[in-house]
């Protein structure tokens, strides 16, 4: 480990991309501020470790707890019959970003999708 000394206001670098700064000093804490890039994860050692052990909790879930996760997140019947009607009821619509029909004086157009009568102005 090496041990450096620093006053209030003095800088350590390590590398090139952190900069740790002593930043006050007050009795027996030291406050230091961290620049480092954000793909540097910055934490205190308790926090860390609190992540670590929750990381390789999550990394340890049995088979079985895998199964009826999969279970609960895949579509069933009720899923897979709204989604393949909400499919039906979709299919041969125009892209939304295609042109509205337009017809001027405000006559009827006919909808090619769905064959009803639609009031349409002209664009004047």
């Amino acid at each position: 480990m090496l041990v450096l000394s620093r006053q209030r206001d003095e800088t350590i670098m390590i590398g090139d991309d952190i900069e740790i700064t002593v930043v006050d000093i007050r009795g027996d804490k030291v406050r230091l501020g961290i620049t480092a890039p954000t793909r540097i994860a910055v934490h205190r050692k308790e926090v860390y470790d609190a992540i670590s052990r929750e990381n390789e909790q999550a990394s340890r879930i049995a088979g079985g707890a895998i199964e009826e996760i999969t279970q609960k997140i895949r579509p069933g019947p009720a899923r897979n019959a709204s989604r393949a009607n909400a499919e039906r009821l979709t299919a041969g619509r125009p892209a939304e970003d295609a042109p509205t029909p337009r017809v001027a004086n405000g006559a009827k157009a006919q909808n090619s999708t769905n064959g009803r009568t639609e009031g349409m102005r002209g664009a004047g």
